[in-house]
């Protein structure tokens, strides 16, 4: 092999591991935005967590089906999830199929993820739709952290400790969320709003 094709093979295994790495982040990202640990994405995508593990750390290259597989568990497009950084354009669009959505235990409230992903650490915004009754209760996040709650329709009540206080279309809640808290649609319709969730890591920084 002559230098031009060792230099062509050079310049080929460094973009393929600038690519690895930006995926390897993306799951990374998409994994917290799910709250869901390397044991539980394993057993939704069917890839093993010591997979996972090293594509998060950039340790491998994993196959176009390993791919799909964490991409249809995470709920994204396979080119979501290939997408470089450096090369996304400034204005950045995102299909519905492209947003996560994250479903209540009683199945009353949808969050769909509309955050950019790169913020998922220190900033997370979600649109909220709410069936009457529906019931979204939240471990606490880390330390420090606010949540805001801007009501577009409906009613929503927001639970923190043993403080309970309501709020009605064009009004926010903002409220500690670094301990157990409680959101419900009061009233008898469908109720929407928008959540943002800053995390003790924006101050910190």
């Amino acid at each position: 092999m002559g230098v031009e094709g060792k230099e062509r093979h050079r310049e080929l295994d460094a973009g393929a591991q600038v690519l690895s790495g930006h995926m390897g982040k993306t799951i990374q990202r998409l994994r917290k935005a799910y709250n869901l640990s390397l044991s539980e994405l394993a057993e939704q995508s069917g890839v093993a967590k010591s997979i996972i593990s090293q594509i998060e750390r950039n340790e491998t290259n994993p196959t176009l089906a390993t791919i799909w597989r964490l991409s249809q568990a995470l709920d994204v497009s396979i080119e979501r999830v290939l997408a470089s950084s450096d090369e996304e354009p400034f204005i950045e669009k995102s299909s519905r199929a492209d947003t996560p959505n994250l479903l209540s235990e009683d199945g009353k409230v949808r969050l769909a993820i509309v955050g950019w992903i790169k913020t998922i650490e220190w900033l997370q915004w979600y649109d909220v739709q709410a069936e009457p009754g529906g019931v979204l209760d939240s471990d606490a996040h880390q330390r420090g952290s606010v949540e805001c709650l801007s009501v577009l329709e409906g009613e929503f009540e927001v639970e923190v400790g043993e403080v309970v206080q309501r709020a009605k279309a064009g009004e926010t809640l903002r409220y500690r969320c670094d301990r157990r808290h409680t959101v419900r649609c009061v009233g008898t319709a469908p109720a929407r709003a928008t959540m943002v969730c800053i995390l003790k890591a924006a101050v910190m920084d």
